[in-house]
């Protein structure tokens, strides 16, 4: 649950554009790795620190839907259908240190989600 209650709080800042949200929930040396082309998002594919993963997430994550992936706190796109990426969470206490995104499909295919409500 507490976990759930983070993700949802970054899911809530970043579609809110509140770049400020986004700082208090990210630890200071936090990592996003995404596996997608970097042309899919124009993201870089690891971004470092704080404040360069806030402005990677902030108001980008409209089409996001909360879920349940194997049975943790996660994120999915795009809502209706089965997942064409995943983005996961390393949560400690009420901090992201670690957030992952996955686009393979083979790895999709092999995982349990479960949709949550927006």
């Amino acid at each position: 649950p507490a976990q759930r209650e983070v993700v949802d709080a970054f899911l809530a800042a970043s579609r809110g554009g509140d770049f400020a949200a986004l700082l208090t929930l990210l630890d200071p040396d936090i990592v996003t790795e995404l596996t997608l082309p970097r042309w899919a998002l124009g993201a870089a594919a690891e971004v470092r620190g704080a404040a360069a993963v806030a402005e990677q997430f902030v108001s980008r994550s409209r089409g996001a839907q909360p879920a349940l992936v194997n049975g943790a706190a996660a994120m999915v796109w795009p809502p209706g259908g089965p997942p064409g990426f995943v983005l996961g969470f390393t949560v400690a206490g009420s901090k992201i240190l670690e957030i992952g995104l996955i686009a393979n499909p083979v790895r999709l295919s092999q995982m349990e989600v479960v949709m949550l409500g927006a």
